[in-house]
């Protein structure tokens, strides 16, 4: 497995400055973000270090060469929105630019991107799938035809009011998983998985492993923290973060031991990288820089 990072924390650095910090510590690969200028405003997002509308192939042998020289390898090309947005013209948008990511994921030799596959809040699973039904299948086929893969997280996107009480992302549990999957039945469609949202969802984070073994395409590290004061207080129908937090590996209640032990029995050896979302490392860039060396740090004690 090679241990890397996701670049939406470094706002206000460079495609370079990003791969050289990468580089100076040791780490192998980058989940790049590469969301439109201008893009979403809420947290850890609207961040841009490759500019995937407007890639041509100079610029790509450009961004190649820079990597290569320095070691380090582009694990996907990051964007996450809500692709069954209920209004019409936003959802197009963002498809857009899935096309565009997918695109340029190609012409790097990336073949990989990572993202949602969307929900509206206000409707059920049931009618979510049905609109799964009219958007996703022209997004699969032409990542087949592009030769990528699209690997989506398992983050349930409902953390914030206008998010509630759905979420903006149906595949939050192997059992959206396993329907979903019966409407994209792709070899380029799969997951991007991160243990620290089945947490507090109070779903088993380490059995799902074994039976979507072969549909794991990358891998986030995440921690979260319960805190079960405010959880018997608030309960489990209030939103998520009344009763609990994200924090960097370690610092929350994944055992990230039996996690990468999981990983190395279904023989992942994929990208693994590290999401930093921890509000105690919000302060500036350097506290951002600093969150992601703590986090390698304890992680390269099982991620050689």
């Amino acid at each position: 497995m090679k241990l890397g990072f996701i670049t939406a924390i470094c706002d206000g650095m460079t495609f370079e400055e990003v791969v050289d910090f990468a580089s100076e510590n040791h780490l192998e690969c980058l989940e790049v973000a590469c969301w439109p200028q201008g893009g979403a405003q809420r947290r850890y997002a609207g961040v841009s270090h490759i500019d995937a509308a407007n890639m041509n192939e100079d610029k790509a042998a450009y961004i190649k060469k820079y990597c290569k020289d320095r070691n380090v390898e582009i694990s996907s090309l990051a964007y996450y929105p809500n692709t069954l947005e209920p209004d019409i013209e936003k959802r197009q948008s963002y498809i857009e630019h899935l096309y565009k990511l997918i695109d340029a994921s190609a012409m790097l030799d990336v073949n990989m991107i990572t993202t949602f596959v969307g929900r509206d809040p206000k409707k059920t699973v049931t009618e979510n799938l049905e609109t799964v039904k009219e958007v996703w299948p022209p997004i699969v086929k032409y990542a087949e035809e592009k030769g990528v893969k699209i690997g989506i997280e398992n983050c349930p996107m409902l953390f914030t009011e206008d998010e509630w009480p759905g979420g903006q992302n149906l595949m939050t549990s192997p059992a959206n998983w396993r329907k979903v999957f019966e409407i994209l039945d792709s070899p380029n469609f799969g997951i991007n998985y991160d243990p620290s949202h089945f947490v507090w969802q109070q779903i088993d984070y380490i059995r799902p492993l074994y039976e979507f073994k072969d549909k794991i395409f990358h891998v986030h590290y995440k921690d979260i923290k319960v805190y079960q004061d405010k959880l018997a207080d608030v309960g489990i129908m209030a939103a998520p973060l009344e009763y609990m937090s994200p924090k960097l590996p370690g610092l929350g209640d994944v055992d990230w031991g039996r996690y990468v032990s999981a990983l190395t029995d279904i023989g992942y050896d994929g990208y693994t990288c590290i999401e930093v979302e921890d509000k105690a490392f919000e302060k500036n860039l350097e506290d951002a820089k600093k969150a992601v060396l703590l986090s390698a740090k304890y992680l390269r004690n099982f991620v050689i």
